[in-house]
């Protein structure tokens, strides 16, 4: 396994230092903006950093959209951190950042409520314009994070809708790009997009690279054959797993490689883990080789992850999966599960980096003879999976990022 680098020492010593202060880190009173939906999407990387800045002592605000309500601000606490749900009057895709009642509510909600800095998550205006307002009206510093590409050249190339496609692209892009420079700091999930942030006039000495963290007290390797026993998953047979949303390009090759894979090893089945949205049961030749949980709890996830001989990351070489991190990744790395992946992004210098699984060209064929490689060594795949748990405890631990980020905050509150 690679050693620590320099800035992992750093992080780790910065952390150090916090735990010996102990009480005496100073209590900040930190806003999170997004433009999603609670509980969905990117919702969960501010979560997990704002959950655990809370046990830190800090008093961490996540405002996130409602699910579903139009009309009432909903307020909670979950482990800490005060999740705000705010209305939104759109419906369907629109539900997704656009909304200017939803702006509205939200500014009309942060005049009564202390703030000492902003960190917004990607930039709709439903979480822009609210940021901007405590920025320039509040004199608070902003943080602005970017977690996908959206714009042109992103994942708005990735939908199926010419029309749609061609109305977005510019909508998306502007919003996108337009605000970067007037963050005080930025923080970004990948080296693609701290190159274009960098190219778009952001100084590259306040940029971070914050790539996610391994939720490795909630997700943990168990016992393959026992899961299975108990999901009531075939005990014999070779299982790929894939969890999460996926782009319909994303779908197709995942399709095409598992049709390659099944012609050499007809008993293999894919397992469709969670919200799986594209119909590729309509897209393989066998549609009698999938198994799909639909949605299922985390605890309940991490079960069917850990009854799977191999999970996978069959991605397109593309803009869209260039300019993000797969969460997946790292659940699958915390329940100990090697993976087979194409060399797209920063998933390629990851794993050329630790041994926690195999990597691929973005074709079907490659893909196949990895995922075969894999399956058809048993002793070859417990090695690997040992090793991912230890990678996901030892560098990707959310514990690691909070580290990092605290120690931004702290230098820009001192600013």
């Amino acid at each position: 396994m690679a050693s620590l680098s320099e800035s992992e020492r750093k992080n780790r010593l910065t952390l150090a230092r916090l735990n010996v202060r102990g009480c005496g880190v100073p209590s900040w009173h930190i806003l999170m903006l997004l433009f999603v939906a609670a509980r969905k999407g990117a919702y969960w990387r501010a979560f997990h950093l704002a959950r655990r800045l809370a046990g830190r002592g800090h008093q961490v605000t996540l405002l996130a959209m409602s699910p579903r309500g139009r009309f009432q601000v909903k307020q909670y606490y979950d482990a800490g951190v005060l999740v705000v749900e705010t209305p939104d009057l759109l419906a369907g895709p629109l539900r997704s950042g656009w909304d200017g009642w939803e702006c509205l509510r939200r500014i009309h909600w942060l005049r009564r409520h202390p703030v000492d800095l902003v960190h917004l998550f990607d930039a709709r205006p439903t979480a822009l314009l609210p940021a901007l307002y405590l920025q320039n009206r509040r004199q608070r510093p902003l943080v602005m994070d970017w977690e996908d590409w959206f714009g042109r050249g992103g994942s708005v190339e990735e939908r199926p809708n010419p029309l749609v496609r061609a109305t977005l692209r510019p909508v998306e892009t502007f919003f996108e790009e337009r605000f970067r420079t007037r963050a005080d700091r930025t923080t970004v999930i990948c080296t693609t997009l701290h190159d274009k942030a960098v190219a778009l006039g952001v100084p590259p000495e306040t940029i971070l690279l914050l790539r996610d963290g391994a939720n490795v007290d909630g997700l943990h390797p168990l016992d393959r054959d026992t899961c299975r026993a108990e999901l009531g998953l075939p005990a014999d047979v070779p299982l790929v797993g894939y969890v999460g949303a996926i782009f319909q390009r994303d779908a197709r090759l995942m399709a095409r490689a598992f049709d390659h894979l099944q012609e050499a090893l007809p008993a293999v089945r894919l397992l469709l883990i969670g919200y799986v949205n594209q119909p590729v049961e309509k897209m393989v030749r066998d549609s009698s080789a999938l198994i799909r949980t639909g949605f299922i709890s985390q605890e309940t996830i991490n079960r069917y992850l850990a009854a799977c001989d191999v999970c996978w990351l069959p991605y397109c070489d593309s803009g869209a999966n260039r300019g993000r991190w797969p969460m997946k990744l790292n659940d699958y790395m915390s329940v100990g599960c090697p993976t087979v992946a194409t060399a797209v992004g920063d998933v390629a210098q990851v794993m050329g980096q630790f041994n926690i699984g195999l990597l691929a060209r973005d074709t079907p064929e490659e893909i196949a003879c990895q995922a075969l490689a894999l399956l058809g060594d048993p002793e070859w795949r417990s090695w690997l999976g040992r090793n991912a748990r230890q990678v996901a405890e030892e560098h990707f631990d959310w514990r690691w990022r909070v580290a990092e980020l605290e120690q931004l905050y702290g230098q820009l509150l001192a600013a």
